[in-house]
């Protein structure tokens, strides 16, 4: 059950960043929320991400994963999913960034029970 709902929750994650649903976001992610970037390892908080994606400036147009192949390990309240991802997004300058990546997810459970995204963390992948 805990492998199925944090997959699920990263599911949740890369269709909000698709649907550019910042309410979405607002609610997977923990309040001191931080993105470590793929493309050059820029830190971002939850409120930086948030905007930048209620702006369109930045957008991804495309995020697969492939949950059968991910890592997923919980230690009591704590969620970890190492994963893969092939991405696209459009950066704010307007340029466009395409690779696969590894990834890894920390999920928080809160004290009601619900899983809360604390950190992303993306390393691109060589072709």
């Amino acid at each position: 059950m805990d492998r199925d709902t944090l997959l699920q929750h990263d599911q949740f994650f890369f269709q909000a960043l698709i649907d550019a649903d910042t309410t979405r976001l607002e609610e997977l992610l923990a309040e001191d929320f931080v993105l470590v970037g793929v493309e050059d390892g820029a830190v971002a908080d939850k409120a930086a991400l948030l905007t930048l994606i209620a702006s369109g400036d930045l957008r991804f147009p495309a995020i697969g994963s492939f949950p059968d192949e991910a890592i997923v390990r919980r230690v009591g309240d704590v969620g970890v999913v190492v994963g893969r991802t092939s991405m696209t997004f459009d950066n704010p300058d307007g340029t466009t960034f395409s690779a696969g990546s590894r990834y890894t997810h920390v999920f928080a459970a809160d004290t009601s029970g619900r899983w809360r995204l604390l950190s992303a963390q993306g390393t691109a992948l060589k072709p």
